[in-house]
């Protein structure tokens, strides 16, 4: 995300993530998982991705509920469409859960309690309002049972500085 966007939702996520499960920035998933003999391809694919492609237009189009948290819907063909590109060229590397087209998300809060769930909800959609939001890169994580650590980022062309 851009780094305003990235701002508004971290603070969401400190607010109301429950303590010590906040292990991540805010971001929206492509992928959950792609073996690390991938990294230095998938290094090389995106790097070809962001130098040709324009930043995806998206929106924040909605609020809803998950099981135990709450998540903003994002909109953006664009971005599903490098998604594909990513995911046509590691097909026979994907996981399961990443053979199908994600619902792109924000996720602000997880791994709370139901109740306190549906009364961020309620809280965050009083003023809520759709709006245009910023995909400034790519990056790519590993999850080492803690914090995750960036294997690499990537601006898209145009947007330098602003990751």
């Amino acid at each position: 995300m851009g780094a305003a966007d990235r701002r508004f939702f971290d603070a969401l996520r400190v607010a109301h993530y429950p303590p010590g499960r906040n292990r991540v920035a805010a971001h929206i998933t492509l992928f959950h998982h792609l073996p690390p003999s991938a990294l230095d391809e998938l290094a090389r694919l995106i790097r070809a991705i962001v130098a040709d492609t324009p930043p995806p237009m998206a929106r924040v189009s909605d609020i809803y509920l998950l099981d135990r948290g709450v998540a903003f819907r994002v909109e953006s063909p664009a971005l599903l469409a490098i998604r594909a590109r990513i995911a046509d060229r590691f097909a026979g590397l994907l996981a399961a859960q990443d053979r199908g087209t994600p619902r792109l998300h924000i996720t602000v809060q997880n791994k709370a309690e139901p109740a306190a769930a549906r009364k961020l909800l309620a809280d965050l959609r009083r003023d809520f309002r759709a709006r245009p939001l910023t995909i400034a890169g790519l990056a790519a994580h590993h999850y080492r049972g803690g914090p995750w650590e960036t294997a690499f980022e990537r601006n898209f062309r145009g947007m330098r500085g602003r990751y």
